[in-house]
């Protein structure tokens, strides 16, 4: 029996060295694992490379943060952004509450008042029904 498995390997290694692909079914089992176990796709270098670059910034800059200064945010003109607000009474008895960073112009606040009634007016009337 040794010297059959000794065939075996022998006909085994040899097709996997690109030699002819023996019939019997043994050997044509181990060559269609050994398939299974060979990768799919090749590593390319440079992407490899490539990445490991990436990561080890990324480490570099979790390991040494960047300095926060002490007067970070002022004088940015955040702090001196105005909220325009305006109420406005719609017709059925609705209230519309309108915010910008922007003026609130009369023509800007006539079309949210009319968009505000016709959505009141479907869901009114999805609701008679």
């Amino acid at each position: 029996m040794l010297r059959r498995a000794d065939r075996g390997a022998e006909r085994l290694e040899r097709a996997l060295e690109g030699g002819p692909i023996p019939h019997d079914s043994d050997t044509r089992r181990a060559l269609a694992a050994a398939g299974g176990l060979t990768p799919g796709h090749g590593r390319n270098p440079a992407r490899v490379e490539e990445t490991h670059d990436v990561m080890m910034a990324a480490f570099m800059r979790a390991l040494n943060p960047s300095e926060t200064r002490d007067d970070a945010g002022t004088d940015d003109g955040l702090e001196e952004i105005d909220l325009h607000r305006t109420e406005v009474s719609l017709p059925d008895g609705g209230q519309l509450v309108l915010s910008d960073l922007e003026e609130i112009t009369p023509e800007r606040l006539e079309e949210a008042a009319q968009v505000a009634a016709e959505i009141l007016a479907r869901r009114a009337k999805d609701h008679h029904s």
